[in-house]
């Protein structure tokens, strides 16, 4: 069946190349292929599946709904699903926030949610400049894509990149301070930038290889806009949604983004995407941002039931503990082989194990799919292990992947040095189709 996908399907395909089988059965961080193969699940649809696969409490709302006939297409037109997110929204995640933003339903992608936010800067201001920072990611429609900074993703018979601007990331180079050229740029008329309409930025870089910008660096930011009259987009659609520990990832720096783009996990991995506006940002004209799939009613109520894992403290304090058990085994993983120059970098459950190289970082990949463990990689050459476990995951499960992903590594390098010795194996369970599958467990416990 894959070789029939492969004769039909587009060269374009990326991640089968990756996970080269044919996937059928998923439960919270667990995946099995045709075959009856058992994954356990690191990767979580890059960053769409925060909740986990078929999690249950949208699984239950969305059979309901769909059951009784409820609307599924509606362009903007108001629902009764519609209805019941914003109110949700509105109650469980802007009010217990201090936070007043208008939603913006956007066409279904991520992207689509950055194209409105710089096209409604651009209107908003009158000016048509936006800086975007080194290794940032958010997107590959066109105006997106010229924010993205990783040239893999740039053709020029893709047309123009005109209008953005690229200033370094905190960190980017050792010793520059970056918040502080911004502002040098900005305030001199004679450096070549104009004032822009925006700033985009993600706190967390997860395509760019899990950079995190400190809490100071992000305020400076902020305050630099303010002084200049430039908006501040914060593009939260991989790194939004709880997977910072906080459903916002900027919500420790304490910092009040202009407009906020959401999408990945907000559906429970239903496509949906949202641009938080502030009020007086608002200033659309009826139609002039439209998409045929803009505001999905079945997303919407997956959306609604998973905000309900946000009324009580529970799911944020098992972040935090997950958290704790993968930043103490990467850093384990990297003391082991710090003479190879491993490091681990992140925040809450977007963590990454740099190890230098591209072609080992691709040999441990492989080598965590032979051994039941789907992750990825990212960076300027894909040298940086991104581990991403489901916020619902059982701990015993973030245990069993992250003691696949420490054998695995352990032969990689070794195989790497010359030494044949990969003894180490990882019994996968679950080897025959038609096995039962486990229960829920802890996963209906959150």
């Amino acid at each position: 069946m894959l070789d029939n996908i492969s004769r039909i399907e587009s060269n374009v395909r990326g991640y089968v190349r990756l996970f080269p089988t044919v996937f059928d059965v998923a439960r919270g961080s667990e995946l099995w292929d045709q075959s009856g193969r058992r994954f356990v699940d690191f990767f979580c649809g890059a960053g769409s599946l925060n909740y986990g696969h078929n999690n249950p409490r949208a699984k239950a709302a969305l059979l309901d709904y769909i059951s009784r006939d409820g609307i599924q297409h509606a362009l903007d037109t108001a629902t009764a699903a519609k209805a019941s997110f914003v109110q949700a929204f509105e109650q469980v995640i802007l009010q217990p926030r201090g936070m007043d933003y208008k939603l913006q339903f956007t066409g279904p992608t991520g992207t689509n949610a950055v194209e409105a936010a710089i096209k409604l800067a651009r209107r908003k201001t009158g000016r048509s400049h936006v800086v975007a920072f080194t290794h940032a990611y958010h997107g590959h429609s066109l105006g997106a894509l010229a924010l993205t900074a990783n040239s893999y993703f740039h053709d020029e018979s893709y047309g123009s990149h005109n209008n953005v601007s690229h200033l370094p990331f905190e960190g980017f180079h050792p010793g520059l301070d970056s918040a502080a050229l911004l502002e040098q740029m900005l305030s001199d008329g004679s450096s070549g930038l104009p004032t822009p309409a925006a700033i985009v930025l993600e706190t967390v870089q997860g395509e760019g290889g899990v950079n995190v910008a400190s809490d100071e660096w992000l305020r400076r930011v902020e305050a630099c806009c303010r002084r200049h009259d430039v908006l501040l987009i914060v593009d939260d659609i991989q790194v939004g949604n709880g997977r910072t520990g906080r459903f916002f990832s900027f919500e420790q720096a304490g910092i009040s983004p202009d407009l906020v783009c959401l999408s990945k996990s907000l559906g429970g991995g239903l496509p949906l995407s949202v641009v938080l506006i502030k009020p007086e940002h608002d200033v659309w004209q009826p139609g002039q941002h439209t998409g045929t799939f803009r505001g999905n009613n079945l997303a919407f109520v997956a959306a609604t039931a998973l905000l309900e894992y946000w009324r009580t403290p529970q799911l944020v304090e098992h972040i935090d503990q997950l958290r704790t058990l993968v930043e103490s085994k990467l850093d384990d993983l990297a003391a082991a082989h710090s003479g190879l120059g491993f490091s681990r970098r992140g925040r809450g459950l977007i963590q990454g194990l740099d190890v230098g190289d591209g072609q080992l970082s691709r040999k441990i990949l492989n080598g965590a799919f032979e051994q039941g463990l789907l992750l990825e990689a990212c960076g300027q050459d894909d040298e940086v292990l991104k581990v991403m476990p489901a916020l619902t995951s059982p701990t015993e499960l973030v245990r069993e992947g992250l003691n696949i992903l420490s054998s695995v590594v352990a032969n990689a390098v070794n195989a790497s040095a010359g030494n044949s010795d990969t003894s180490v194996i990882v019994e996968r369970p679950l080897s025959e189709l038609g096995v039962p599958l486990p229960p829920l467990g802890a996963l209906n416990q959150l």
